[in-house]
Protein backbone atom coordinates (compact mmCIF):
# COMPACT_ATOMS: atom_id res chain seq x y z
CA UNK A 1 0.00 0.00 0.00
CA UNK A 2 1.45 3.33 -0.82
CA UNK A 3 1.66 5.43 2.50
CA UNK A 4 2.54 8.61 1.16
CA UNK A 5 -0.85 9.13 -0.54
CA UNK A 6 -2.95 11.14 1.60
CA UNK A 7 -6.98 11.73 1.16
CA UNK A 8 -8.52 15.44 2.08
CA UNK A 9 -12.14 15.71 2.45
CA UNK A 10 -14.63 18.32 3.20
CA UNK A 11 -12.25 21.03 1.40
CA UNK A 12 -13.61 24.43 0.88
CA UNK A 13 -14.66 24.79 -2.30
CA UNK A 14 -12.56 27.48 -3.52
CA UNK A 15 -9.09 26.11 -2.58
CA UNK A 16 -6.59 25.63 -5.53
CA UNK A 17 -3.98 23.27 -6.12
CA UNK A 18 -1.62 26.06 -5.04
CA UNK A 19 -3.41 26.66 -1.69
CA UNK A 20 -3.34 22.72 -0.87
CA UNK A 21 0.54 22.57 -1.55
CA UNK A 22 1.54 25.11 0.58
CA UNK A 23 -0.16 24.02 3.77
CA UNK A 24 1.20 20.32 3.00
CA UNK A 25 4.54 21.15 2.03
CA UNK A 26 5.37 22.65 5.75
CA UNK A 27 5.26 19.14 6.46
CA UNK A 28 7.74 17.39 3.54
CA UNK A 29 8.03 17.66 -0.38
CA UNK A 30 4.79 17.41 -2.04
CA UNK A 31 5.17 15.37 -4.94
CA UNK A 32 1.64 15.45 -6.74
CA UNK A 33 -2.07 17.16 -5.86
CA UNK A 34 -5.25 15.99 -7.51
CA UNK A 35 -8.01 17.88 -6.70
CA UNK A 36 -11.24 16.86 -7.57
CA UNK A 37 -13.61 18.75 -9.92
CA UNK A 38 -16.82 18.47 -11.35
CA UNK A 39 -16.61 17.19 -15.43
CA UNK A 40 -19.04 19.86 -16.03
CA UNK A 41 -18.83 22.52 -13.92
CA UNK A 42 -14.93 22.79 -12.95
CA UNK A 43 -15.76 23.69 -9.64
CA UNK A 44 -13.70 21.60 -6.88
CA UNK A 45 -16.16 18.59 -5.27
CA UNK A 46 -14.59 19.56 -1.95
CA UNK A 47 -11.65 16.51 -1.93
CA UNK A 48 -8.62 16.18 -3.33
CA UNK A 49 -5.35 13.63 -2.89
CA UNK A 50 -2.21 14.60 -1.81
CA UNK A 51 0.98 12.62 -2.31
CA UNK A 52 4.05 13.39 -0.09
CA UNK A 53 7.67 12.35 -0.71
CA UNK A 54 8.05 10.23 2.22
CA UNK A 55 5.52 7.95 4.12
CA UNK A 56 7.36 10.27 7.72
CA UNK A 57 6.07 13.70 5.53
CA UNK A 58 2.76 12.21 4.83
CA UNK A 59 2.26 11.08 8.20
CA UNK A 60 3.11 14.44 10.08
CA UNK A 61 0.51 16.03 7.58
CA UNK A 62 -2.08 13.59 9.21
CA UNK A 63 -1.18 14.16 12.45
CA UNK A 64 -0.98 18.09 12.41
CA UNK A 65 -3.80 18.97 9.71
CA UNK A 66 -6.73 16.41 10.01
CA UNK A 67 -9.37 17.96 12.16
CA UNK A 68 -8.28 22.19 11.50
CA UNK A 69 -10.06 24.64 9.74
CA UNK A 70 -9.84 26.07 6.41
CA UNK A 71 -12.22 28.71 5.19
CA UNK A 72 -14.25 27.57 8.37
CA UNK A 73 -14.44 23.79 7.05
CA UNK A 74 -12.79 21.15 9.69
CA UNK A 75 -10.54 19.35 6.72
CA UNK A 76 -10.45 15.41 6.83
CA UNK A 77 -6.60 13.95 6.04
CA UNK A 78 -6.12 10.56 6.40
CA UNK A 79 -4.37 7.71 4.47
CA UNK A 80 -5.97 6.85 0.65
CA UNK A 81 -7.65 3.99 0.48
CA UNK A 82 -6.57 1.65 -2.62
CA UNK A 83 -9.11 2.46 -5.42
CA UNK A 84 -11.66 -0.38 -6.07
CA UNK A 85 -12.13 -1.65 -9.68
CA UNK A 86 -15.42 -0.86 -10.77
CA UNK A 87 -17.08 -3.14 -12.75
CA UNK A 88 -17.84 -1.24 -16.52
CA UNK A 89 -21.32 0.13 -16.83
CA UNK A 90 -23.27 -0.63 -19.90
CA UNK A 91 -25.42 1.72 -20.64
CA UNK A 92 -28.40 0.53 -22.41
CA UNK A 93 -30.66 3.41 -22.44
CA UNK A 94 -29.35 6.75 -22.74
CA UNK A 95 -32.77 8.17 -22.57
CA UNK A 96 -31.89 9.66 -25.95
CA UNK A 97 -34.71 8.81 -28.90
CA UNK A 98 -33.39 6.90 -31.60
CA UNK A 99 -35.21 8.45 -34.40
Amino acid sequence: MNRTRLYVGNLPFRISENDLREFFEQYGQVNEINLIVDKMTGQSRGFAFVTMETSQAAQSAIDSLNGTSISGRQIVVNEAKPREERPHRHRENSGRSRR
